[in-house]
């Protein structure tokens, strides 16, 4: 395959995805050559590399995963050709069934009835495919794979079905590429915010409430310092607060379409002899909440923010720390609105998603979400829908990729994927415009010209989930929080026991300026008290001794290991207060 131009390089995402779905056919060849009695499932191309998922009743040590990636070295450097071909449904079935694989016996069974039937064959190993692939194992570097994980996984995603061993693995043109990623695999796995939350006493998960997160007393002060500067931003944009029910009646879901949508992720309950679900979003409440009085075009565009908890059914083998969980808080809000009003909120909602993500040091790329083929309403409204969010941002110079079909079963969205500090993507915030419930809820404003009219509404979300960005922002920062932010603003150290209730006495004073202070009353030597304070990741130290006692000072060191050297206590106070103020970073 020439490499002459961007084509076949990584910058051309086909041909990356190609490399590496050849790459899980490779580890499946490699696996059978090692391991005959396995049976084979499915092996894709997903976004960081490749899987191949295995019939085997044990998770592959550390041990077996580097034999199968000297394996699959070897199969790199023989250079095996590959070669499609295609068979009738009885052949394809057989052939399959005499190789004694039931699961691509049963993917075969499933295609539809006018579907091409293909395979590839390399070297001895064929495998059910409809590809594209590359054209040899020898256009793979066998130097630059690493087989990452091996984790259970639900055949077909049915947690009713057979458990599968998935392994995953990446590949590089260069090994100088593999390199760069397995380090900042690594430097991920320092910044995992569940070691960081057990380390730093944010939060906890407990084996009595799976996916359900508890957050320590510390956990709290992060999350009520991150909401009360959702609550400042919201107000200065005009937003009222809501609150509604976390529990609702069954015919409420079926009004708003959540029920045929959406059921099997609701957790029910029977209240009364009445069918109740607890509400897997913040949406229904708000419409009953915009219908409890009547409006006029005067008071629109209404926007009204609500922070709900709000419960989803994911599977166990989903849960993954605060990013994947079955309650969280959703910072929802709804905003109703005249057509004439849509573009302008549109750009309103992006002008604050701008203000609070640049606070974090967020950048953001965007998504368009077009209608789904499982959709409510009329297409003409739809492409109306698309079209103006469309123009919305374009307006604003921003850059976006649509992505057909991925849409809201109400309406379109534009979707904000979030890059940390790592480079990684995070979808946080969403705009979703929809015709289709107010139409459901019967929403009405008196127009200008004294009727009644439909408003239009945007669900909008900027955090997601405030538990999920509270994970995403504790690997971006590593722990170490902006001081605006953190748990613990200061810590004071005292040198010695004489210098005890000097420490306690700046501690008071800067409690009351209302910083967040602890003082370490240990009797440690200072160098330790030191370094476990820069382990909590504290923003700033205050040394205290003698010295200190005598002239009234503070010696602050920040968490960087930087001295600020002797000053009084309210020339600190300036300078934290200053940063606080301006939540730097």
């Amino acid at each position: 395959m020439s490499e002459e131009n961007n084509q076949y390089t990584f910058e051309n995402p086909e041909y990356r995805h190609t490399y590496w779905h050849t790459c899980s056919h490779v580890l499946a060849q490699a696996m059978k050559r090692l391991h005959p009695e396995v049976k084979l499932a499915i092996g894709p191309a997903i976004e960081n590399g490749f899987y191949y998922d295995f019939d085997t009743p044990e998770p592959f040590s550390e041990t077996q995963l580097a034999e199968l990636e000297a394996e699959m070295r070897k199969i790199c450097k023989e250079k095996l050709k590959l070669e499609r071909f295609e068979l009738p449904r009885a052949e394809a079935v057989k052939f399959m069934e005499e190789k004694g694989e039931p699961f691509k016996v049963e993917l075969i069974n499933d295609l539809p009835e006018d579907a091409v039937i293909s395979f590839y064959k390399q070297g001895e190993f064929t495998d059910l495919c409809a590809g594209p692939h590359l054209d040899s194992t020898g256009r793979i570097k066998g130097n630059a794979i690493k087989l990452t994980a091996c984790n259970a996984a639900y055949w077909r995603g049915d947690s009713s079905r057979e458990t599968l061993q998935r392994i995953y693995g990446i590949a590089f043109p260069k090994k100088e590429e593999l390199d760069e990623y397995l380090a900042k695999l690594e430097e991920a796995k320092r910044r995992d915010h569940r070691k960081l939350g057990k380390e730093l006493g944010l939060f906890m998960m407990a084996d009595e409430g799976p996916g359900f997160p508890f957050f320590l007393p510390k956990g709290m002060v992060l999350k009520n310092t991150l909401l009360d500067y959702w609550r400042q931003c919201h107000k200065r944009y005009g937003y009222v607060e809501i609150s509604t029910p976390i529990i609702l009646n069954q015919e409420l879901w079926h009004r708003s379409g959540h029920w045929d949508h959406y059921k099997d992720n609701m957790y029910t309950t029977v209240i009364d002899g009445e069918d109740y679900a607890v509400k897997p979003m913040n949406c229904p409440g708000g419409m009953l909440v915009y219908k409890s009085e009547p409006h006029s075009y005067r008071d629109l565009p209404l926007r009204m923010a609500e922070l709900g908890l709000v419960h989803r059914h994911e599977l166990s083998g989903a849960l993954h720390g605060l990013f994947r969980v079955r309650c969280f808080t959703q910072d929802d809000a709804h905003i109703f609105m005249t057509p004439d009003q849509m573009k302008d909120e549109i750009k309103n909602v992006v002008k604050l998603f701008d203000e609070i993500y640049s606070t974090f040091g967020l950048t953001y790329q965007i998504e368009l979400s077009t209608m789904p083929e499982d959709h409510m309403g009329d297409e003409s409204v739809w492409h109306f829908a698309e079209q103006t969010l469309q123009a919305a941002i374009t307006e604003m110079g921003k850059d976006f990729v649509i992505n057909e079909g991925d849409g809201a079963f109400y309406g379109p969205k534009l979707d904000f994927h979030l890059a940390d500090s790592l480079g990684r993507t995070w979808q946080c915030g969403t705009i979703q415009l929809d015709f289709q419930m107010p139409e459901r809820f019967e929403l009405e404003y008196t127009g200008e010209d004294g009727e009644k009219h439909r408003p239009v509404m945007i669900h909008r979300a900027l955090l997601g989930s405030i538990e999920r960005f509270i994970g995403v922002i504790t690997e971006h920062f590593a722990g170490a929080f902006p001081a605006w932010l953190a748990p613990v603003q200061v810590k004071v150290l005292p040198v010695t026991d004489r210098a005890a209730g000097y420490a306690d006495q700046v501690a008071e004073t800067l409690d009351g300026m209302g910083f967040r202070v602890e003082v370490d009353h240990r009797s440690e030597k200072i160098g330790k008290k030191i370094r476990e304070a820069t382990l909590e990741k504290i923003p700033y130290m205050l040394v205290v001794g003698d010295r200190d006692m005598e002239n009234g000072t503070v010696s602050p060191r920040r968490r960087s290991g930087e001295d600020l050297g002797g000053m009084t206590l309210d020339e600190f106070a300036v300078l934290l207060g200053e940063e606080v103020a301006t939540r730097a970073l």
